[in-house]
């Protein structure tokens, strides 16, 4: 009987690291982006910084400390959750009646759907531009149509300046973040919908399915994976969003239309190390928000 000769331990060496040539540069690249800055963070958050970027010393938890203590921390914290869940629930309405729209067949629907990539695909940072510019208190084209319908009657009034009133200037801006985020939710919708196969929906109507108890029995249920990937990824966009508010309002008057992104980069021009804790902060609620998402909508029922 022939012996296979045993390998070198040279040679089962180097087969168990020829994975790492394939992920080795996915994991640095993650090194990198990810998690460095995470360290970075978390470091920054517990020294003491001056306004000039020079590290002092350490602070333990006092950046945290003079954080709880802001005045308007607890008005953006509010604001923040305000802010993901109207848009996001605006948003996948929105999306489900655009995708179920798009699934028809109708003249133009091709014309449509390339229409629809448009506000996904400019810059959000230029989409918040354009709306600043037509929501312009004197020569907004928002407001001279306004103005020749009859419902302003001046554009001097403080009706007309829609941006420099707080709770105006929120829903302005969380209609321009349903704006950009409608057009990726509805495709992925429209994916879900696509994908569910028509015999499903014959052999409902054979058994004497009416098309409502198909929509809710049928659609909704097979549409579940799509739906819950679209709102993730909209609570995420969504909670981290800063080109928007930035460019409209620049969280102001004062702190009264900023989230938790903004406010953090108004403490970095004066407070680093509180915005450091901010950012922690932020990135604690991003888990949390993830996890508690996950865990209403059961996703581990339908990975399997």
């Amino acid at each position: 009987m022939t012996q296979i000769p045993a390998r070198s331990p040279h040679r089962r060496l180097r087969r168990r690291l020829e994975p790492l040539l394939w992920i080795g540069p996915a994991v640095a690249l993650i090194s990198v982006v990810v998690l460095w800055p995470v360290v970075v963070m978390f470091r920054t958050s517990i020294q003491h910084i001056s306004p000039d970027g020079f590290v002092l010393g350490t602070r333990g938890t006092g950046n945290f400390k003079d954080l709880f203590d802001e005045p308007d921390l607890s008005g953006v914290l509010t604001r923040t959750v305000i802010w993901v869940v109207a848009v996001v629930t605006v948003t996948m309405v929105l999306s489900l009646f655009m995708a179920q729209l798009f699934n028809e067949r109708f003249p133009g629907r091709r014309v449509a759907r390339w229409a629809l990539i448009a506000p996904w695909a400019a810059s959000v940072m230029m989409t918040s531009l354009v709306f600043r510019w037509a929501l312009d208190a004197n020569s907004g084209v928002i407001n001279v149509f306004l103005h020749d319908i009859g419902v302003l009657h001046s554009f001097n009034s403080n009706q007309a300046d829609w941006l420099g009133r707080p709770t105006s200037a929120f829903v302005w801006m969380m209609v321009v973040a349903v704006f950009v985020s409608v057009p990726f939710s509805t495709y992925a919708l429209l994916a879900g919908l696509q994908a569910i196969p028509e015999e499903v929906y014959e052999a409902a109507k054979v058994d004497g399915a009416s098309r409502w108890r198909a929509y809710f029995s049928i659609t909704l249920p097979m549409l579940r994976p799509s739906l819950i990937v679209a709102a993730l990824i909209n609570v995420i966009n969504v909670f981290n969003s800063f080109p928007i508010i930035w460019e409209m309002t620049r969280g102001g008057p004062g702190h009264q239309t900023s989230t938790t992104t903004t406010f953090m980069f108004q403490l970095k021009q004066s407070f680093i190390g509180e915005s450091a804790a901010m950012s922690v902060i932020n990135f604690g609620l991003v888990i949390v928000l993830v996890l508690l998402f996950l865990r209403a909508t059961r996703w581990r029922e339908q990975v399997n």
